[in-house]
């Protein structure tokens, strides 16, 4: 018996799109979605997802064992988030050392992870909506690594501290990085990559 080929892309989600190809709600059929974008195999998952809000990586493959090893703790991620106001020391030592944030209901306190000031800031493609305007006081942008990643986490830690998020980029997966992408580009990776 043969052995499946399994493929495996990388994206740049832009902002805007839900991480899935079809839609299978009723309620919410005036969304876009990433089989609007890209044409793959039939049986290709996203690898964890971002929200409508967020862009950057996403790794696609046709490998459900690929998807649990990338969703697991092994993996990082790495985010970059515009928040409003400015960050202090202070509250990068609240993230690092984890925070209380609400999931389905009840408090959860997030693993310690890595977080740092990004003291230049990272350019991006200018987004399909404008983040906001400048007249409403500074922003600063921060960079957090997670082991982990429950439903809208980044957001509701910076959130935690103060500091609301603006626009979250993803820009790692393990040693996978966005780099130079543009939104909505793909790039198909070797069967064999490594993360």
């Amino acid at each position: 018996m043969l052995q499946k080929v399994h493929q495996h892309f990388i994206i740049y989600k832009p902002y805007g799109y839900l991480s899935q190809f079809i839609n299978n709600q009723t309620k919410r059929t005036n969304k876009k979605l990433l089989g609007d974008l890209f044409d793959v195999p039939a049986d290709t998952m996203a690898i964890g997802r971002l929200d409508e809000k967020s862009e950057g990586l996403l790794l696609l493959t046709t490998d459900g064992k690929t998807s649990e090893f990338i969703r697991s703790s092994k993996v990082e991620k790495e985010y970059y988030a515009q928040v409003d106001g400015l960050i202090t020391s202070n509250s990068i030592e609240k993230l690092k050392n984890g925070v209380e944030i609400g999931i389905e209901g009840a408090v959860y306190l997030t693993k310690p992870c890595e977080a740092k000031i990004l003291t230049e800031i990272p350019i991006f493609e200018e987004r399909s909506k404008k983040v906001r305007d400048d007249r409403h006081g500074p922003t600063s942008w921060l960079s957090i690594t997670l082991r982990e990643g429950k439903f809208r986490q980044v957001r509701k830690m910076t959130a935690v501290v103060g500091l609301p998020t603006l626009r979250l980029i993803r820009v790692r997966i393990g040693s996978i990085k966005l780099d130079t992408m543009k939104p909505a580009e793909i790039i198909e990776l070797e069967e064999n990559f490594e993360v």
